[in-house]
């Protein structure tokens, strides 16, 4: 038992050391998709508004967590596929929770523009000026969408100019309904012309891409259901086979050959459930 223990010790120890010097050759490469990172989650954040003040702080205490990890499971559970599968885990999980949760976010906006471009239509066509129609959307527009009109209205009393607070508010919601929206806006800002017609085309057009996803949406729904059915399915099957035969199931957690088997179960089990939900986005 002891010269197994040993030899687990040693190959653990020679596993970390390989990696170390592997993290050491490549850190040019490592510390510029840091950097990569690190832009990706401050937009996603910024986009839902949330400050990135100390966001490097909190991604080192992230990736330290996820080494510290890998490192325990390494010497703890013995299986170094178990290591890579649950740091892999551990660096992806968040980020996909943090890009759903721009995503949803952005969707709000998306459903709610439309309302609030006929808002502005008819606070324009009541002889309101372009100022005056923003703060009444910051004032009477759902959340979150509120929180983006008070943010250009804001910056505007201030004394940034009207077309420069759009621009980036353009660049920050990266919508192409906002941007024709923002689009109308300036062009009437600097040219003038009959502003609430144009913005009620635009509402229709939004409108009807919106009834269309909505209706790709519904259709697939059952789709969708039937995805997270199957991706949970290997798991409801290796606790039926734990129930009819324990001893060679054990084997799977147990045996080098069954930890890389549930190792790319696991693997493919994902990237199937990520590819279904790819291919049933809607994308009008």
């Amino acid at each position: 038992m002891s010269d197994n223990r040993d030899l687990l010790f040693l190959g653990s120890l020679a596993t970390g050391l390989a990696i170390a010097l592997i993290v050491y050759g490549g850190r040019e490469t490592i510390a510029q998709a840091f950097l990569k990172m690190e832009a990706d989650i401050a937009e996603k954040l910024r986009r839902l508004r949330v400050h990135t003040r100390h966001l490097r702080f909190w991604l080192l205490a992230w990736l330290g967590g996820v080494v510290a990890a890998f490192v325990g499971l390494t010497f703890v559970v013995g299986s170094l596929i178990f290591a890579l599968i649950a740091a892999v885990f551990l660096l992806a999980v968040p980020w996909y929770l943090l890009r759903r949760l721009a995503e949803l976010y952005h969707r709000k906006i998306e459903d709610q523009l439309a309302d609030a471009m006929v808002t502005l239509a008819n606070a324009v066509r009541a002889g309101l000026s372009l100022a005056q129609a923003l703060e009444i959307l910051a004032a009477q527009c759902p959340r979150p969408i509120n929180a983006e009109f008070r943010q250009i209205v804001a910056e505007y009393n201030l004394g940034k100019p009207l077309d420069r607070t759009l621009i980036e508010a353009k660049e920050r919601l990266k919508s192409e309904n906002f941007a024709l929206f923002a689009a109308a806006l300036l062009a009437s800002h600097e040219h003038g012309g009959r502003l609430n017609e144009t913005v009620e085309r635009i509402a229709g057009s939004v409108l009807e891409l919106q009834r269309l996803e909505r209706k790709v949406l519904s259709e697939t729904a059952q789709a969708r259901k039937s995805a997270i059915y199957m991706a949970f399915a290997p798991l409801v099957f290796l606790i039926g086979f734990y129930f009819m035969d324990p001893e060679n199931t054990m084997l799977l957690f147990t045996q080098p050959l069954g930890h890389l088997l549930l190792g790319m179960a696991i693997i493919l089990d994902v990237v199937a459930y990520l590819w279904a939900r790819a291919l049933l986005r809607p994308d009008i």
